[in-house]
């Protein structure tokens, strides 16, 4: 991946007004509990939702459990989203291959690009930062595919519409 040149680039115009600053942080600690608990083992941690950000961006830990799951290769058309390895072995797939991916691996899509990933290389478990930008509502997508792993079923109409809402475009 070619890095631009952003010697030249200007900063964004401010969206704070103030003279002092703000109180205004938010923290979530190491061992708040995991918002979704999947069937599989696995858990998605909501660090902060586009609510938080002010729809500025959206950041989840992924925790996979011991057995393999993850997306196959799919793209979205509103947001680009970017994958951090924390631990363990993720597949990654980057449009072309799926790449193994290990603890300070990182991977940007942008808008429109194929991607997926999956812990199927080893037996152990593996964790990663999810971050989509701009913000989107992806929590209501994360409990859903829990539901799914409880026995919910969609007609075609039904799961086309669901991912047409979340926009997830399967290939």
């Amino acid at each position: 991946m070619s890095v631009p040149d952003r010697s030249f680039t200007e900063y964004p115009p401010p969206t704070y007004h103030g003279e002092s600053g703000e109180a205004s942080a938010l923290i979530r600690r190491a061992d708040a509990e995991p918002e979704v608990q999947y069937r599989t083992g696995g858990t998605a941690s909501y660090l902060a939702t586009s609510v938080t950000t002010n729809n500025q961006f959206g950041l989840y830990r992924w925790d996979f459990g011991e057995s393999v799951s993850g997306p196959d290769p799919h793209f979205h058309r509103t947001i680009s989203e970017s994958f951090f390895v924390l631990s363990g072995v993720v597949q990654l797939y980057d449009g072309r291959d799926w790449v193994r991916a290990t603890p300070g691996d990182f991977m940007f899509v942008p808008e429109g690009g194929i991607h997926g990933f999956r812990n199927e290389l080893t037996d152990e478990r593996a964790s990663m930062l999810l971050l989509f930008a701009p913000g989107a509502p992806r929590e209501g997508y994360f409990e859903t595919l829990k539901r799914f792993g409880e026995g919910l079923t969609m007609t075609d109409a039904e799961r086309d519409a669901f991912y047409t809402a979340h926009d997830n475009v399967w290939l």
